[in-house]
């Protein structure tokens, strides 16, 4: 707890450094946290995350799963913020926040649906369909594709299976039971529609929140080996050495060399200091 401490100004110095930049991918997920000396007394916290593909990743701790959690971390950001499609990011940051969707959420309803009833070929075809705008982007991914010629890529090979997706959807949404598998499938798909279509149309922008939500997977292995964090007051401390170890994860660094560098005389560093101490400042001065 006591580097957990220290670590409190990088991880905050790595969260203005994301702040500074203009695409946000963000997700949470529950934690226990103990709230007494009482045998059971816990509390269900969670830790919300927000990170750049390819960048840094910055864990934020909180009692609540509210639009207040977000809403603090983002104050006016005003940049491209792609998540699923929970309620407690909607009316966050500046006015010219733009929302982006999740094609992968999209397609577990369908994946499900096949799981419910595997003659549904209906389902099976909505999946296949989504699988191809994926295989594009692999596609766009390996030939180093950015900018203007990923997207004309994206239009080149996945246009047209866009667009069947949602023709498709509107024709099966008036004749699926709103409740049945499909019919949450469809009408997730629709009511998200302008949000995922905006994320093909955005070449900087993932098609899917994978990533972030690869940065939860450690905690839903975690549950299970530590069940709790410590104390309410160990909850800030818990996120600040996340940040810093899944940063480092995320950009193929050394932790441990780097916390040996880091952290002797940290508490002595000025702010300034500090900001140039976070791990991407780190190894751009390794290069």
């Amino acid at each position: 707890m006591h580097v957990g401490d220290l670590l409190i100004p990088v991880r905050e110095a790595m969260r203005r450094d994301l702040l500074a930049g203009g695409y946000i991918q963000a997700d949470e997920t529950t934690v226990l946290v103990r709230t007494g000396e009482k045998r059971g007394s816990h509390h269900e916290g969670y830790l919300w995350q927000f990170g750049r593909p390819g960048g840094e990743v910055i864990f934020e701790f909180a009692l609540g799963r509210g639009r207040d959690v977000a809403a603090r971390f983002l104050g006016s950001w005003e940049g491209k913020l792609q998540t699923d499609a929970y309620v407690g990011y909607d009316k966050v940051g500046g006015a010219k926040l733009i929302h982006y969707g999740c094609f992968a959420h999209a397609r577990r309803y369908f994946v499900d649906a096949v799981k419910v009833n595997q003659e549904d070929g209906e389902a099976a075809k909505m999946v296949i369909r989504m699988d191809a705008l994926f295989t594009v982007e692999r596609g766009a991914a390996e030939l180093g594709l950015t900018g203007a010629e990923k997207l004309e890529f994206r239009r080149k090979h996945g246009q047209s299976w866009l667009e069947e997706l949602h023709e498709t959807a509107m024709q099966l949404v008036m004749r699926t039971l709103p409740r049945s598998k499909m019919g949450e499938g469809l009408h997730y798909l629709l009511k998200q529609w302008e949000r995922l279509e905006r994320c093909f149309q955005d070449p900087e922008v993932e098609l899917s929140n994978n990533i972030a939500e690869n940065s939860m997977r450690p905690w839903a292995v975690g549950r299970k080996n530590w069940l709790h964090v410590g104390s309410v007051s160990a909850g800030p401390k818990v996120a600040a050495i996340a940040s810093v170890v899944e940063s480092c994860r995320r950009l193929k660094l050394p932790v441990r060399e780097y916390l040996l560098d880091v952290l002797p005389g940290l508490e002595y560093r000025t702010k300034s200091q500090v900001a140039n101490l976070t791990p991407s400042r780190w190894a751009a001065r390794r290069r």
